[in-house]
């Protein structure tokens, strides 16, 4: 290695096979994340204004809303720059950064989901017993405990990534710093880091999917059993949106680390899917599929106005 010099910047190529499109890429990105922005905030800000909205329910979908800001930040404003005719280089450390935060947010979020799905599970399930056993202590733990999971699995892979060592070429074919992009410019061995990347990512993705299926198993069986066809689609109806949340979440990261060769076509689309549009989607679904968000963000309209 005395011969190579150690890179201390990266080139983003950007999104694959999209020469020439820049500007239009560019104007449709910079309306996806400001929409993205706007609509997560109006759901935080509609949750935090109505006192009938501080449940568990709520709290969590408050955070998820948060979350929805932060995830995409973590690589649209860099790639809003390159699109506008900016430098495309990223420092060593700011993709160091870039990755990190791109799988503590995404971990944390992944946890979340399986949060609420529990959360709705004791709602359906447990009636009776629901403001019992989701005290603010056992909510406030189970966000912790998200938190925890997440720094923890982006911890290790940021660890794995970067004690390779990288002396070029540093041109990164993608629109972003994460792992099956950076692995491959390393100089030495990068199996290990490229095993490990890929079991924890899918191991905690498989596993929060399958703590999802049983809750919402449970979820199935119990709304099966009310009688009444009103009560049926009442407790659907609370279910559907998050439902719909979880399948644009999970599909993208089960495509992306599980697949044996990448393609980086498939992985930026996918990637933006996940990254940008899921949580522009979120904000949609949340408050078209909600009646209580939607009537306090008219209460938000008619005070603002």
């Amino acid at each position: 290695m005395g011969n190579h010099t150690l890179l201390d910047e990266f080139i983003l190529l950007g999104i694959p096979q999209t020469q020439g499109l820049e500007t239009l890429l560019f104007v449709v990105f910079l309306f996806i994340y400001f929409f993205t922005l706007l609509g997560n905030l109006l759901i935080f800000t509609a949750i935090v204004s109505s006192s009938t909205l501080h449940t568990p329910m709520y709290f969590f979908l408050g955070l998820l809303s948060i979350f929805d800001m932060l995830f995409p930040s973590v690589t649209c404003p860099k790639m809003l720059l390159y699109l506008s005719g900016q430098s495309p280089a990223i420092s060593y450390k700011g993709c160091a950064a870039q990755l990190f935060f791109y799988h503590f947010l995404g971990s944390t979020e992944g946890c979340l989901y399986s949060v609420m799905a529990y959360d709705r599970y004791v709602a359906i399930c447990h009636p009776l017993r629901y403001m019992l056993i989701m005290k603010p202590g056992v909510c406030l733990s189970l966000v912790i405990v998200s938190w925890l999971i997440g720094c923890l699995q982006s911890s290790i892979l940021t660890s794995f990534t970067f004690q390779l060592t990288y002396c070029g070429p540093k041109h990164v074919h993608h629109f972003f710093c994460d792992i099956p992009a950076v692995l491959p410019l390393a100089c030495t061995d990068s199996r290990l880091a490229q095993k490990v990347g890929s079991i924890n990512v899918g191991f905690l993705a498989l596993l929060l999917l399958f703590s999802v299926c049983v809750s919402y198993a449970h979820i199935g069986i119990a709304i099966l059993r009310i009688r009444s066809a009103e009560g049926r689609q009442k407790a659907f109806s609370t279910c559907s949106a998050h439902l719909t949340a979880i399948l644009c979440a999970y599909g993208p990261v089960i495509i992306i680390y599980l697949q044996r060769t990448p393609n980086p076509l498939l992985g930026a689309v996918v990637q933006i899917l996940n990254n940008i549009v899921s949580p522009m989607l979120n904000s949609l679904i949340y408050s078209l599929r909600n009646k209580e968000v939607k009537r306090s963000l008219r209460r938000v309209f008619h005070s603002l106005a």
